[in-house]
């Protein structure tokens, strides 16, 4: 009888375990460093309207000089102040709530060019800080999915970059994993489904992008943080990415975002051991995007679920 090979032995399989908010506040992004020369995460995604982004930026190209990483933008779209006028956009010099911005998009009636000129901002003070391109894009609250959103993003990217050296965090999953997991499940199925639109656009365009998207949860410590990344680790797609929310809260994190408490519960888990072990137990190893082959195998949904929730961070 022919004997199985043990779990153990099988090579390990790369995951991209990437930090949002990069710049957000110190706390967050001294922590966010930290785990990187720790080994513990492959990317960071940054946001550049933030005043600590150009704080943090030489301490970020210090680590990751040492401890390699992508750095990517974390397009911010939601809650903060613009780097541009945002006309028709921003209100009161302050960028929409998630609650008035998904309405809009799902209506089509989201002022492009508004979008186009904060992105170019966005991306500007990202070069002008790191000296270089993001090595990926995504978006705060997952905005980057979004109608009249998604197609801004693929177009400047196009223009401005050498095809296919900016990856894109696609947040589509198969329902089956979403059922799986059994985690945020009303949360995960609608991301799933706003993100179809996106993960379409980048395989007719040939953006590069991640196959497995895994973090969502409700930020309410009823299930140990522990568990919950069990699950996302568990029957992970081919090309997979974990996102993570580690930081250390601070008054300016305070004074800036209501996701303060629960960043420090994900910190704590992510410099243990027993972040080591599960990744171990899954068969994974954090990696950078690179590590992923090229085309992202194409992903089948299902009838969209009801769209009229106002948070979907």
């Amino acid at each position: 009888m022919n004997e199985q090979p043990s779990t153990d032995r099988l090579p390990a399989r790369p995951i991209i375990v990437c930090a949002d908010d990069y710049g957000i506040a110190p706390g967050v992004s001294e922590a966010i460093a930290g785990l990187i020369a720790a080994g513990r995460l492959s990317a960071t995604s940054c946001m550049t309207p933030l005043p600590d982004w150009k704080r943090r930026a030489g301490l970020l190209r210090k680590t990751v000089a040492t401890h390699p990483a992508d750095v990517g933008l974390h397009l911010t779209l939601t809650d903060h102040v613009p780097l541009s006028a945002a006309t028709g956009f921003a209100q009161a010099g302050r960028l929409p709530s998630m609650g008035r911005l998904l309405p809009r998009a799902l209506a089509r009636a989201l002022p492009r060019q508004a979008i186009r000129t904060e992105l170019c901002a966005q991306l500007d003070a990202f070069e002008d800080a790191w000296n270089a391109p993001p090595d990926y894009i995504d978006g705060h609250q997952h905005a980057h999915v979004l109608p009249g959103i998604r197609e801004v993003v693929v177009e400047e990217l196009l223009r401005r970059y050498p095809a296919g050296s900016v990856w894109v965090r696609d947040c589509c999953e198969p329902l089956t994993r979403c059922l799986q997991r059994r985690t945020a499940l009303p949360k995960a199925l609608l991301i799933s489904t706003l993100g179809v639109g996106l993960h379409r656009l980048l395989r007719r365009r040939g953006l590069p992008a991640n196959s497995g998207f895994a973090g969502l949860h409700d930020f309410s410590g009823r299930i140990p943080f522990r568990t919950l990344m069990q699950s996302f680790l568990a029957g992970s797609g081919p090309r997979p990415l974990v996102h993570v929310h580690p930081g250390r809260v601070d008054d300016e994190l305070r004074a800036c975002d209501t996701l303060t408490t629960p960043r420090e519960t994900e910190l704590a888990y992510l410099a243990s051991p027993a972040f080591a072990e599960d990744l171990a137990a899954a068969g994974l190893h954090p990696a950078r995007f690179a590590a992923f082959a090229r085309p992202a195998p194409a992903i089948s949904q299902t009838s969209p679920p009801d769209a009229s929730s106002g948070s979907i961070r």
